[in-house]
């Protein structure tokens, strides 16, 4: 088959997820594209087998871009085209429709207006008729394009997708992330992350308010000898910073920016945290479980679904302080447990959270849309 992932975004999990799933399906024996903008990955996507073709659409009334967009896909014709954003799920089904590609569009994540409506996530922000209107109904419509089908990589937003949005139960699939080969690597080298005799917590993403860091701070600044790793930078680095100063840890925490390539800072660390308000299906969640880290992170979303409490991690409240400092305190404080969890946390990964296996359910629906 001929595969185009559409993306509209530089960075983040939706695009490490295009990338992997790319290079896999290209090892898999299928002529794969990549359509966006330029990264740094675009030449391990070439030496991979990966053709990439480049086309912006940086905002979402970028008409011009939409143009470049389409002008691009229909060039291509490809057999499924699977739009990996919200941006790219706008242009790639409304092509579709008028062209006639068949598509598939990933459902990462809802905004935080509407995070509440997936089960196990806190409110994160008011709800108004425009996000309503503008999210729920135009999903449904955007879902409902003939030769479309929509997937979800958590079970938490397919129930979203059927009870809220609305869609059909034969038009959403749910297929788990996958992590790319190389993070279940041997570990190569490390940082000075390591460098500390003390346990470290290691959080990575982009610093929004959703992700609760501030409350992760005040967290550590209560477990004796923690060290904390940001990676990643967002909207709330300034409000981390504060209270990382306010708490009086900046000798214990450390905020490194985004980094292109984070398993170094993942291998000299011991565990992985996410505090957040609302998930569905983390990568920096699976990939840290990939490179061997114990997981401490919210009972939010689709987390639940990759981390079986007691056993890859411990699961807490979202929003439950004591519960997340005890959860940290013990886990900083029992290397053998680490291990175990770390361990199992790896085995789960291999199991059920690699590419190989979202791939393969991938293809089946990328078969299903195209017929």
């Amino acid at each position: 088959m001929r595969i185009v992932q559409l993306y509209t975004q530089a960075r983040g999990g939706p695009v490490d997820h295009a990338f992997d799933v790319a290079t896999e399906l290209a090892r898999q024996g299928h002529e794969s594209h990549v359509v966006g903008p330029h990264t740094p990955r675009h030449a391990a996507l070439a030496a991979a087998g990966v053709r990439t073709h480049l086309a912006q659409m940086p905002r979402k009334g970028d008409v011009l871009g939409a143009g470049r967009l389409g002008r691009t896909l229909r060039a291509l014709r490809p057999d499924v085209v699977h739009c990996q954003d919200r941006r790219a799920g706008l242009v790639g089904r409304l092509w579709g429709q008028t062209t006639n590609l068949a598509t598939v569009y990933t459902l990462h994540g809802v905004p935080d207006p509407l995070a509440h409506l997936v089960p196990g996530n806190a409110a994160v922000a008011a709800l108004t008729r425009r996000d309503r209107v503008g999210n729920l109904t135009g999903e449904r419509l955007l879902g409902g394009v003939r030769r479309s089908l929509t997937v979800t990589p958590c079970e938490a937003l397919t129930t979203y997708a059927r009870t809220h949005i609305g869609l059909p139960t034969d038009r959403v699939h749910t297929v788990h992330n996958g992590v790319g080969r190389s993070w279940l690597a041997p570990a190569t080298s490390s940082t000075s992350a390591g460098t500390d005799p003390n346990p470290t917590a290691v959080w990575v993403g982009v610093m929004q308010p959703v992700k609760r860091l501030p409350a992760l701070v005040r967290a550590v600044a209560e477990v004796p000898d923690l060290q904390l790793v940001l990676i990643g930078d967002g909207p709330e680095r300034a409000r981390v910073e504060e209270t990382v100063r306010a708490a009086g840890v900046t000798d214990r925490v450390r905020l490194v920016g985004f980094q292109p390539d984070p398993r170094p800072w993942l291998d000299a660390a011991d565990l992985i945290v996410l505090p957040s308000a609302a998930e569905a299906c983390p990568m920096a969640l699976l990939q840290g479980m990939a490179r061997g880290l114990p997981v401490v992170a919210s009972h939010a979303g689709g987390i639940p679904e990759l981390v079986r409490d007691g056993r890859e991690g411990l699961l807490v409240p979202t929003g439950a302080h004591a519960a997340l400092r005890d959860a940290l305190t013990r886990m900083a404080g029992d290397p053998a447990l680490r291990t175990r969890m770390g361990a199992r946390a790896r085995t789960r990964v291999e199991e059920s959270f690699a590419v190989e296996h979202c791939v393969r359910r991938l293809v089946d629906v990328y078969a299903e849309v195209a017929s």
